[in-house]
């Protein structure tokens, strides 16, 4: 690529966390082990080529709103819900990182006072509570069984676990809603993208939405809150598209 091109090239990485702007090393990872490394100046380092560096919920807001389910809105909040919980703000097509490079990062707003601990090392979060590990934990706690998230959305079905689920989904469906009303509330996008794992739950797109509508302090609401088109590659084409548009 770099023999062949007439220009500059750089090379586009997602990773959780961010690059602090103040020492130039990662923070806010829940890959904890890269926490305080100086990865971009590593990988310039090692591949002797600009790096181009971002947090994975950026790469993947970016893309989806530049190719994606967000195409053609100014302003597109991603949502990422998996094994963390991450967000991106794409104003016009370029990346808001705010001023200590945290924008979007809705996970880690408190919605429990005093509640869970989470790895960030506050209590309360909204990743403590609506990643996946989260609802899987509170699964266990629920009937006393370990089950992957992908095991228990099928026994919906199940009318042995009618009552539990019902108990599950509403706790899960009340923090979803407040959680991402304050996204609303206090950005007010177009469009909310969801990505992830937990973005394949259908009830995110209907109920789950009104759980958000009801939070949100205006007497009309219309956002969007539609799932990703481009899938597991959002974040590749988001690394992509950094040293061009990001």
């Amino acid at each position: 690529m770099r023999t062949k091109s007439n220009s500059d090239v750089s090379i586009g990485v997602c990773t959780p966390g961010a690059i602090s702007p103040a020492t130039g090393v990662m923070k806010n990872s829940n890959t904890q082990c890269l926490i305080g490394k100086p990865l971009k100046d590593d990988l310039e380092d090692r591949l002797d080529q600009k790096v181009s560096l971002e947090n994975d919920a950026n790469c993947f807001a970016l893309a989806e709103a530049v190719l994606g389910a967000g195409k053609g809105n100014n302003v597109v909040f991603g949502v990422i819900m998996g094994t963390g919980v991450g967000g991106g703000i794409i104003l016009n097509e370029k990346i808001h990182r705010g001023r200590h490079f945290i924008a979007g990062e809705w996970g880690h707003h408190v919605i429990v006072e005093n509640g869970r601990e989470c790895y960030c090392s506050n209590k309360g979060c909204v990743e403590a509570y609506i990643s996946g590990p989260a609802l899987e934990k509170r699964w266990m706690e629920l009937t006393g069984e370990k089950k992957r998230m992908e095991n228990i959305i099928p026994l919906f079905n199940n009318v042995k676990y009618r009552d539990i689920l019902l108990k599950w989904k509403i706790e899960f469906l009340n923090l979803f809603g407040q959680a991402l009303a304050n996204i609303v509330n206090i950005l007010d996008p177009d469009i909310i993208v969801l990505g992830g794992g937990l973005s394949n739950i259908d009830f995110l797109y209907e109920v789950g939405k009104q759980a958000v509508y009801d939070h949100v302090f205006s007497d009309v609401i219309d956002t969007s809150i539609i799932k990703n088109k481009l899938g597991d590659s959002a974040g590749v084409f988001g690394a992509a598209l950094l040293g061009e548009i990001g």
